[in-house]
């Protein structure tokens, strides 16, 4: 393998050989490239790669001396590896061993087409359409580890048809197989990296999000995929930033740049772009202390590097995205024993080894460190240098070494089966005879991994998630937390493990928070905030009957009717099933009144009977008064209908019989005030209405009054009867089972009769309270008759006003406050007279009485008792 290495002065150095096979088929370009670079001093003196007049001086304003990122060198251990192990495999390129050219491009386009024509010219010169190397003709290109690079040789390459494969990020620009029909890249296709990330976002909460992208067609292409997954999942971007390819550092670029990171409020940003361009946020995050940021990232860089020794890095806690590979057998104990007496013409390895243990490897013959112990390894590189973690870009160096190789052995297969094979030695393959071969070469390589150029089934749906952790004095680590498999099912791709994660500017798993608005509780929805973003937003509390169970409730849930919110209206809890019953203390306390009332009731219908011959039951029309104390019976007992849990019967029977009894005992008071008016008014003889006395015409007036209330409770139970109904607003938190009127139009009628029943038997009992005292029980029907109405004109707004269990209360004790007004008005003064004063209640007593308060009698009425009636 020979080597050409230009420095930055623009002077090409001596041709060295560095590696020697019988046949050299592959070349590397781009290995370690100028990208690669960071600053810190390094003296060159007295040691072989200076005399060799190798001149690695990076040249810039800030500093006359750099370093090489030695971690890249991996690049070319993967490169050894995979040589070494296609030469050993049997079954891979029978009798032919691989060798190589190895150049250095530097990152500059006309150092990339220098050293393309020196490699095309095969000498020291380029001598454009001509080889000077006539022993042996590389036949394919592995090189590139960026775009840019690639599309520079890509163009001049095609010109020659020679393959070029690169092992660097996949960019869709390259894919064009117009422009670039000789390029091919072992990279999968990133179709599932925003999805990962964004999936990455929703795990942790992050709505609030800052984008960086390379300011070119593949950071266009990713940040429109970007954008539109985080538009579907409800995520907002709060600076969107394009990164321009700087070769300057600290430049009024990056200072404006970094001044806009460090008053964002996003604490998330997402980076993708090349190395060239986003070294620059490495450098200048370094310079501005941007701690505290996490950075989510495709791995096309190194995001672990040397850091001063009081501060974490910018970069601690940040994410990276790696397509998903297997671990490649034998490679670690390749890396392990692998030193640079293996290759002693790679000056570069050498450089490493004094770079990294401060002495020389056995053998050598720089002079300024001492001889390296027998077990100096690789393994035991500082932290900050972890070369022993397989890359990305080195994984796919081996694939192609490993795709090229299996191609060569297909197109060798396909000469020997045709017999145009000449000699095995030389077998004089052209390097436009690869494209056929490389365009369906499909194989597994010794991790285990599907590899394949064909970008149609060389998509990557799988990711590997790792979490940078930067000690103090430059430690730093990559951990694999978890992986994103874009083929699971939906909201299942991503799995992470928690317990690896550190985020933030400490070393403590707590994880930062990014949203532009603090999250609304349970119990509370997202209000939009006019003008801005949907992630910003105002948190209100959710309205009465509604309730959010959950953060970020876009809007609340309303409680079914059974159920209603809690105070802080998390959650919806049952209603309590309450009614007027037996067992609580007001059902308790009125039916209670309701039997008492009923029992006296009885008991004065008894005293009545016992005493019925007795002047002053005689004198009241005892008929009257019995259909009257019976009347008064049912309405203190229909009460009892109103208590309890109510049901269809009851719901129908509370009205109606409530309704006839009342308009029973109503009536009957009615009959006994015109009874006592027809007595004074008509009794004379010769009076044309007397028949209507002596014929009991009063009587009949009981059931013509009942007559219209049961038509009218029979319309009402034909077209709309009471049911029963569930009352869910009157009490919060209960449910109260009530008796819903059916038609409230037909329950105001009868309760409008009834009235009216009521305001009639007043007007006409109090026109007959002038009468004599003896026969005065008209004043009593006046008194009885106002008690019932000032209770039901007292009812109708108590009523009205009134819901679910109270409304019910109300209307019992209105009947049973009525039904005693009836009873203690018309009845008590008679049972004290009966029981108390019984000497009054005698034909002697009225006589005495009567002769005492003779003179207060009008003349002309008769002083007889209607104990004839």
């Amino acid at each position: 393998m020979s080597t050409e290495l230009l420095d930055t002065a623009g002077n090409t150095p001596p041709h060295t050989i560095l590696y020697w096979k019988n046949s050299s088929l592959l070349t590397v370009l781009d290995l370690l490239s100028q990208q690669d670079l960071a600053w810190e001093a390094w003296d060159e003196s007295s040691c072989p790669w200076t005399e060799l007049g190798v001149d690695l001086t990076f040249l810039s304003n800030a500093s006359p001396s750099v370093r090489w990122l030695w971690k890249n060198y991996q690049y070319v251990l993967a490169f050894y590896f995979a040589i070494q192990e296609v030469n050993k495999d049997s079954r891979l390129l029978p009798n032919l061993t691989l060798g190589f050219h190895f150049y250095n491009a530097f990152h500059s386009d006309q150092r990339t087409l220098e050293t393309a024509l020196l490699w095309l010219s095969g000498g020291t010169k380029m001598l454009p359409n001509y080889q000077c190397q006539t022993r042996s003709k590389p036949v394919a290109i592995i090189a590139g580890t960026e775009s840019a690079f690639s599309a520079q040789m890509g163009t001049l390459l095609e010109l020659y048809k020679t393959p070029q494969v690169t092992y660097g990020p996949f960019d869709p620009m390259l894919s064009d197989e117009d422009q670039f029909p000789s390029l091919y890249q072992m990279a999968p296709k990133d179709s599932s990296l925003a999805l990962g990330m964004v999936s990455l976002l929703l795990h942790f909460g992050w709505t609030w999000v800052a984008l960086f992208t390379s300011d070119d067609l593949k950071g266009e292409q990713f940040l429109r995929d970007l954008k539109a997954e985080l538009v579907k999942n409800g995520i907002c971007v709060a600076l969107t930033e394009k990164l321009p390819d700087t070769k300057t550092m600290y430049g009024p670029s990056d200072i404006t740049f970094m001044s806009r990171i460090r008053v964002s409020s996003a604490n998330v940003h997402i980076l993708h772009g090349e190395a060239g361009t986003l070294i620059t946020v490495d450098l200048a995050a370094e310079f501005f202390l941007t701690t505290g940021k996490v950075w989510i990232m495709a791995a096309k860089w190194d995001i672990v590097t040397s850091e001063m020794d009081h501060m974490l890095h910018s970069f601690h806690g940040s994410f990276s995205f790696s397509p998903h590979k297997g671990a490649i057998p034998g490679f670690q104990h390749f890396l392990k024993t692998v030193d640079p007496s293996h290759y002693p013409e790679d000056f570069y390895f050498s450089k490493l080894w004094a770079y990294s243990f401060d002495c020389s490897p056995a053998g050598s013959i720089c002079k300024k460190y001492g001889v390296c112990q027998p077990n100096t390894s690789l393994e035991f590189m500082p932290g900050n240098m972890d070369i022993m973690t397989l890359s990305d870009s080195s994984y796919f160096v081996y694939n192609a070494v490993h795709a090229v190789a299996h191609v060569l052995h297909d197109m060798l297969l396909e000469k020997i089966e045709k017999g145009s094979l000449e000699n095995a030695d030389q077998p004089g393959l052209h390097p436009w005879q690869l494209h056929r071969f490389l365009k369906k070469t499909q194989f597994i390589n010794s991790a285990g991994d599907h590899i394949s150029l064909d970008e149609k089934s060389n998509q990557m749906a799988q990711y590997d998630i790792h979490n940078a952790v930067n000690f103090p004095a430059g430690l730093g680590l990559l951990v694999k937390v978890g992986e994103f498999v874009s083929k699971r099912p939906l909201g299942q791709g991503l799995l992470l493990t928690m317990c690896r994660i550190l985020t933030g500017a400490s070393l403590s798993p707590q994880t930062p928070r990014s949203v532009c608005s603090q999250s609304c509780g349970p119990g509370f929805r997202k209000v939009p905030q006019e003008g801005r973003p949907v992630c910003c937003f105002a948190c209100v509390s959710c309205p009465e009957g509604h309730i959010s169970n959950q953060t970020d409730a876009e809007q609340c849930i309303q409680c079914p009717a059974h159920e209603y919110p809690n105070s802080e209206r998390t959650r919806c809890l049952t209603k309590v099933v309450t009614f007027l019953a037996f067992e609580d203390a007001l059902g308790m306390a009125l039916a209670c009144t309701a039997l008492c009332l009923s029992a006296l009731t009885a008991a004065v219908l008894g005293v009545f009977v016992r005493h019925q011959h007795t002047p002053i039951v005689k004198a009241n029309n005892r008929a009257l008064s019995y259909i009257l104390l019976i009347s008064l019976l049912p309405c203190f007992l229909c009460s009892l209908l109103f208590i309890g849990h109510p049901n269809t019967a009851t719901c129908i029977l509370q009205e109606t019989i409530f309704g006839l009894v009342f308009t029973v005992a109503v009536s009957t008071v009615l009959a006994k005030t015109l009874t006592v008016i027809l007595a004074f008014k008509v009794t004379a003889p010769g009076r044309r209405m007397r028949w209507l006395l002596v014929s009991g015409a009063p009587n009949y007036i009981i059931p013509g009054c009942s007559l219209i209330q049961l038509i009218l409770c029979g319309v009402w139970l034909g077209t709309s009867p009471p049911f029963v109904d569930s009352d869910t607003h009157s009490e919060h938190g209960h449910i109260i089972i009530t008796c819903n009127k059916g038609s409230v139009t037909a329950f105001y009628c009868g309760l409008g009769y009834l009235g009216s029943l009521a305001l009639g038997t007043f007007m006409v009992a109090f026109l007959a309270r002038n009468l004599p005292d003896t026969f005065n029980e008209a004043k009593f029907l006046t008194f009885s008759m106002l008690v019932f109405c000032s209770v039901w004109l007292t009812f109708l707004p108590v009523h009205h006003s009134t819901k679910g269990k109270v409304m019910v209360v109300v209307e019992v004790f209105s009947i049973l406050a009525s039904s005693a007004g009836l009873l203690g008005c018309i009845f008590a003064p008679k049972c004290y007279i009966i029981l108390i004063r019984p000497d009054e209640n005698s034909f002697k007593g009225l006589k005495d009485k009567r002769g005492s308060k003779g003179s207060r009698h009008p003349k002309g009425l008769s002083h007889k008792p209607l104990s004839h009636f």
